[in-house]
């Protein structure tokens, strides 16, 4: 088991942005914050808001990038080259326009679907080596209309959905902090089956 060093939500600075789909990262992270009662603190070093917490005696820090999202690889590789931190040992979680609003996944690499905080993080760390919890949004179905969807508010329905997925997946945090990523995975993908 590696244990993760580095969690990332993903979303764009400011009040505009604050609950639009994109920023389902960003409230992931600041719901993890709010439950292990830390406050995320600006450290413009890392040009983001950070927190660092001691959890099953393992140090590990918590970013919210702000960069805007296509900029999140520049805060992420400051405090990986900074910290010694190795691909496996982050946890970048976002958005998931592949996913239905409800549904979380967990896994390791892969493809970058499109998202633009992905790309800037894997071109900034040359590799797609890390983890990823995707957070469902659900998909406009027209390619054209995704900018505009993901920097929208989620309808009334969808946010109760997108809430259930961030709490369901907060509940696995325990395992994740340890390093047990796949028990979490595991534990994760059949709650989300059962719902």
């Amino acid at each position: 088991m590696c244990p993760i060093k580095l969690i990332v939500g993903l979303g764009n600075p400011g009040k505009e942005y604050v609950a639009t789909r994109h920023n389902a990262g960003f409230q992931w992270v600041l719901q993890l914050a709010k439950k292990l009662q830390i406050t995320l603190k600006v450290e413009v070093k890392f040009h983001g808001l950070c927190a660092r917490i001691e959890q099953e005696g393992n140090e590990l820090w918590l970013l919210t990038p702000q960069t805007y999202m296509n900029a999140s690889g520049k805060a992420v590789a400051l405090m990986y080259h900074f910290y010694k931190i190795q691909p496996e040992q982050i946890l970048v979680v976002h958005d998931e326009l592949d996913l239905p609003p409800g549904i979380s996944r967990l896994k390791l690499g892969g493809g970058l679907g499109g998202h633009n905080g992905l790309k800037d993080i894997t071109a900034c760390l040359a590799t797609r080596d890390f983890w990823r919890l995707r957070i469902g949004i659900g998909h406009p179905r027209d390619k054209d209309s995704v900018v505009d969807y993901v920097l929208q508010l989620p309808r009334k329905e969808e946010v109760v959905k997108i809430n259930e997925a961030i709490h369901r997946s907060l509940e696995i945090w325990p395992l994740i902090a340890r390093g047990d990523c796949q028990s979490a995975m595991l534990k994760l993908h059949t709650k989300s089956s059962e719902t």
